[in-house]
């Protein structure tokens, strides 16, 4: 699988954190080793406990910023600082039965607010987690069923990655338009 870089031209100019969002694991090298993964026989579709086992109360860190799945009210935040320039995001986070994750928010950045809502659908089969982006994604082990150092779920983690770099870029960010 080719990194989604070439999403960026979907998106305004400065507002690169939507491709980042929307390609959080493309960049994975366990991602791009696995591009001509097929999903196994017997792979069904994790549970909404499942997911939100997973996903709540963590951070999910990416190469220029970082998401945080908080349970309370289901709130999503993020924010990223990178080549394409600065922006955070809030909104919420959502987990069906039909083994899918949502990311539903508002980015904002220097040239305006853009919605942008991402999914990813998770299967599971003797331990083994399989994740993909949907809409053009592809199949990749997320966590294996002894986790490895590669494994894209490592980079889920209890700490709040997002709150405290948020508010600094959010002032940032407001003193940059007033200027």
């Amino acid at each position: 699988m080719k990194p989604l870089k070439n999403i960026a031209s979907l998106i305004p100019a400065t507002s690169l954190a939507f491709a980042i969002v929307l390609g959080v694991a493309a960049e994975s090298s366990t991602v791009q080793a696995a591009a001509t993964m097929t999903l196994p026989d017997g792979a069904r579709p994790m549970t909404a406990v499942e997911l939100y086992t997973l996903y709540h109360d963590k951070s999910w860190r990416w190469p220029d910023g970082a998401g945080r799945m908080e349970n309370i009210d289901r709130r999503f935040s993020a924010w990223v600082d990178g080549t394409g320039g600065q922006s955070w995001a809030e909104g919420r986070w959502a987990v069906t039965d039909n083994g899918r994750l949502c990311l539903d928010a508002t980015w904002h950045a220097t040239n305006g607010q853009f919605p942008a809502k991402t999914c990813f659908v998770h299967r599971i089969l003797d331990g083994t987690i399989y994740q993909k982006r949907e809409t053009g994604g592809t199949w990749f082990v997320f966590r294996h069923p002894v986790t490895k150092q590669t494994d894209e779920a490592t980079k889920l983690i209890a700490d709040d990655l997002v709150s405290q770099r948020l508010e600094a870029m959010k002032a940032a960010l407001t003193v940059h338009k007033t200027d």
